[in-house]
């Protein structure tokens, strides 16, 4: 039996360096795959095709540089991305031999704004810095890399507690997407994932910094386009913390809801809400450019404020007029903020479609508050 046993043990051991000996020809045996050739080909909206090649490879991984992307797997010798935004990002691919034996081969490629279409533009109306009867009593003309201190972030679903509406929107509010350089404020809309929705923006607003009552606002600014892309320069009652909306009034000096092709890209509004008796009243109008759309140039976007009307322009146009004396109105009469935004999606202009090109901007030249003397 003892015999029988040392047999087995022996038989056993021999089984075990058997294996390991061929394991260690196999080893010897690994090639590594060499000679990885890549090619980073560029193309519009952001768009790259990347081909590669290489020795002895039998797959490859690819990542692209962006929200810490691990080497995904892909098939054949060619991979394709978009970007949403511009920026540096470093393309890795990787030739594997097996899962864990590889060579890669990393290559930087920049996509500009350019490539999206987002050029400031460098032509439109320019309104003057002075106006008879009026002084000028604050203005932003966004020079620096900063925001001023007159401006604070909205951030979330933009919607507080005390808001009132519910408009369905897309986006979340964050301060990334907020730039300013070479004398421009820039707000962009991106589809990305943040706080659980699809696509980014950002909305700045004076409250507690810089409120007026009365007076002539001009804001020079070119506007983004597409379906579901909704720009607003628009105006809240410094009141709303403590009455909520829309008892608080809102002035909408522009509003674009954005369409296919030149559809609604041509058309802004300017429009107020107020508390009418417990229930939500508006009064609107519009304006529609004679060719081209407001993302070709820089327009600028007027109100003349007092205590008995509010008068929209366009380009020093009115467009549209409301008389506000009436004591229902009362809340237009009050002290009033500034909002700047990129909504996306919501019950006005519908969600983006496979038309919707992202990312989109809102270029902001200058702000500027006068009044009468």
């Amino acid at each position: 039996m003892l015999i029988k046993l040392k047999h087995s043990l022996l038989f056993l051991l021999a089984a075990v360096l058997s294996q390991a000996c061929q394991q260690e020809d196999v080893d010897a045996k690994l090639v590594l795959p060499t000679n990885l050739q890549v090619t980073v080909l560029q193309g519009e909206r952001g768009n790259v095709t990347v081909n590669f090649s290489a020795q002895n490879a039998n797959f490859f991984r690819v990542s692209f540089g962006v929200d810490n992307q691990f080497p995904e797997l892909v098939q054949g010798n060619q991979a394709t991305f978009s970007y949403r935004q511009a920026g540096t990002f470093t393309i890795t691919v990787q030739a594997h031999a097996t899962e864990n034996d590889f060579i890669k081969e990393e290559v930087q490629v920049s996509i500009s704004e350019a490539a999206f279409g987002l050029a400031i533009p460098q032509n439109g109306y320019l309104s003057p810095e002075s106006y008879e009867g009026y002084r000028l009593v604050w203005r932003d003309e966004f020079e620096g890399n900063a925001l001023s201190s007159d401006w604070v972030f909205d951030l979330g679903d933009g919607c507080p507690t005390l808001c009132g509406w519910g408009n369905n929107e897309l986006q979340w509010y964050r301060r990334e997407n907020v730039r300013v350089e070479n004398g421009h404020l820039i707000i962009q809309a991106r589809q990305e994932n943040a706080g659980g929705r699809n696509y980014t923006s950002s909305r700045i607003k004076t409250q507690g910094r810089q409120s007026f009552q009365f007076g002539r606002v001009d804001i020079r600014a070119a506007l983004p386009k597409g379906q579901g892309i909704w720009p607003a320069l628009w105006m809240l009652g410094d009141n709303i913390d403590q009455v909520g909306w829309p008892r608080c009034g809102e002035i909408d000096i522009m509003e674009m809801v954005g369409g296919p092709g030149t559809a609604r890209n041509n058309t802004v509004h300017g429009t107020v809400h107020w508390d009418n008796n417990g229930s939500h009243a508006e009064f609107g109008g519009s304006v529609t450019l004679r060719e081209g759309i407001f993302n070709d140039n820089f327009h600028v976007f007027s109100i003349i404020w007092d205590e008995q009307k509010i008068v929209w322009l366009m380009d020093d146009e009115p467009y549209h007029e409301i008389d506000i004396t009436p004591s229902a109105l009362s809340e237009l009469r009050g002290s009033f903020f500034f909002l700047f935004n990129i909504a996306v999606g919501g019950n006005w202009p519908g969600n983006p479609d496979n038309t919707t090109i992202f990312p989109q901007q809102m270029v902001v030249d200058y702000v500027r508050v006068f009044q009468k003397e």
